[in-house]
């Protein structure tokens, strides 16, 4: 770890963009989860850039699901190298837990048996992951709400192992060591005295709940006195090393999670030590999990999708109760990433109705892909077959119009053609061009007023549409990082479609003026430069698509 940033960090998170930006307040680095810019575009790519420049970066991924026996995302492994490669990160990190079945993700942090097949599967996919990214990675400790009778070692055990195996770091949140010891009756000073020296590479601090069966790994708020004992235990056994103060709901004002970074500051200076040096042996192949091991995961999974289900083999009292916690988290995600795609959606129906609707739709379309960003992208599918929706015809194309703009904001970043692109060209030339739009370009036609609804649910919006069935023309744009809506005449429409369709210019400019006789050509066409709706050329030549 040497030459890393040894003040303590904060998560980097959207209400603190524009403070960071504006002034480089004093965290020692910054840490994002992997998950959110994986598109590598848009907005928050461009602020995790120009961040990246003032401060050392680090990456948590909270989706590939490593202990997953079943259900790999591969292509997930690959989109993370890609997000390495291009950051450059100071670590990069994940969890030791689990989180698909076959043809399923779950999106959560699901514990894992631990026992020996699990172990050889981390072993094996630990050491895919450092030879895709040609890096060592850092496993996190977990917080679980359940423990099961086939476990054969413990979780500090368990991770010890991987690192003599992988030469793998530990992420140590010592907040889950506090919550496991609640629930389960843990030892984590046992925990920290089982980890190898120098095999510690980071360690979180985080806020958690006190909730009627269970202690709840939360983030959200202050980190509570037992846990900085932890953490000076921590310190003295394995010396300073990077430190993370996590704080991801009831997000606070960011002064209130810098002065937490700085106690963690000033707790580590009592504790200045060089980190022992940690073997890092060659990553170890491992054969394929036995099936017992998915087979559990597959009950485990089962038993979060469908209430009626017990959880099988597991330790304690109130494993009924705090298998809840899982179910709860299972579609409280569903539900906050369906809120952010279609927020107008959401008002339209309400809160609680929307609840339901997440809830229906996590279960009844199993969700591919890691990134809960694209969860929702069949969600207008679903409701144009969802009987209880069937008094508003007009929301499934309202949350067609809605996934636009929220694919729009993760549509990858590329240059926009401008009018000064066009210049010197003569008249023909410009006729026979063939335009490509923007990738953060849509066009959607309703036969609802949907462009009109949307607008007046904005905190500026205009009234009330007088009349839902009238046909809608809507062009989605992202001229300034944030997707815009506009209404377009049909004739407008027309020609933008043909330009989509691949036809040349002239042919969309025809196309619009067989429906327009009025068509303003020169108005329009500055309009759409300035909206950034069509592509740059590509190398040089314009018309390539």
């Amino acid at each position: 770890m040497a030459g890393q940033a040894l003040a303590a960090g904060v998560g980097l998170r959207a209400p603190h963009y524009r403070r960071f930006l504006e002034q480089k307040s004093a965290a020692g680095w910054l840490e994002v989860h992997t998950e959110n810019f994986l598109s590598r575009s848009g907005w928050d790519w461009h602020v995790l850039r120009t961040l990246r420049r003032d401060y050392p970066i680090s990456l948590h991924g909270v989706g590939l699901g490593l202990g997953s026996a079943r259900g790999f995302p591969e292509h997930h492994l690959e989109r993370i190298r890609l997000l390495v490669e291009q950051i450059e990160p100071m670590l990069v990190s994940e969890h030791l837990s689990w989180g698909a079945l076959q043809g399923r993700q779950l999106h959560d942090l699901l514990p894992l048996t631990l026992e020996r097949t699990a172990l050889d599967l981390l072993a094996e996919r630990i050491g895919r992951m450092q030879d895709a990214l040609r890096r060592q990675v850092l496993l996190e400790n977990v917080s679980a709400y359940v423990r099961f009778h086939d476990d054969a070692m413990s979780e500090a055990e368990f991770l010890a192992e991987l690192v003599r195996r992988t030469g793998c770091g530990v992420l140590l949140d010592v907040n889950n060591l506090y919550v496991n010891q609640r629930n389960h009756g843990e030892d984590p000073l046992a925990a920290i005295a089982a980890l190898p020296l120098g095999s510690v590479g980071e360690i979180h601090l985080a806020g958690h709940l006190q909730a009627e069966h269970a202690v709840i790994d939360h983030h959200g708020a202050a980190v509570a006195e037992p846990v900085w004992v932890l953490y000076r235990a921590a310190l003295a056994r394995f010396g300073r090393v990077p430190t993370l103060v996590e704080w991801d709901t009831d997000i606070p004002e960011l002064d209130v999670l810098l002065r937490e970074a700085a106690k963690a500051d000033r707790i580590a200076a009592d504790y200045e030590s060089a980190a022992g040096a940690g073997m890092r042996l060659a990553p170890v192949s491992i054969a394929s999990p036995a099936d017992v091991l998915a087979a559990r995961q597959q009950a485990f999974g089962e038993a979060l999708l469908d209430g009626a289900l017990a959880l099988p083999a597991v330790k304690g009292e109130g494993a009924d109760e705090r298998l809840g916690i899982y179910r709860g988290n299972l579609t409280a995600n569903w539900d906050k990433a369906l809120a952010a795609a279609y927020p107008v959606v959401r008002q339209l129906v309400g809160e609680e109705f929307f609840t339901g609707l997440a809830r229906a739709y996590g279960k009844g379309l199993a969700s591919q892909d890691p990134d809960l960003n694209v969860f929702g992208e069949h969600f207008a599918g679903f409701l144009a077959g969802f009987e209880h929706v069937a008094r508003f015809p007009y929301l499934p194309d309202m949350a067609r119009l809605e996934w636009e703009l929220h694919r729009s904001y993760y549509a990858c970043d590329a240059p926009a053609l401008t009018a000064s692109d066009l210049a010197g060209l003569a008249p023909e030339q410009v006729e026979s061009l063939r335009l490509a739009l923007h990738p953060a370009t849509a066009l959607v036609r309703s036969g609802w007023a949907v462009g009109e609804l949307w607008l007046a649910h904005q905190p500026s919006g205009t009234g009330f549409p007088n009349e839902m069935a009238r046909e809608n023309f809507v062009l989605v744009t992202r001229p300034k990082w944030q997707p815009q809506l506009s209404r377009l005449t049909e004739a407008a429409f027309a020609a933008l479609n043909a330009c989509e369709q691949g036809k040349t210019l002239g042919e969309a400019l025809d196309a619009a003026c067989e429906l327009d006789d009025n068509f303003d050509v020169a108005t329009q066409l500055r309009q759409w430069l300035e909206g950034g709706v069509f592509l740059a050329a590509d190398g040089g030549v314009l018309g390539k698509r």
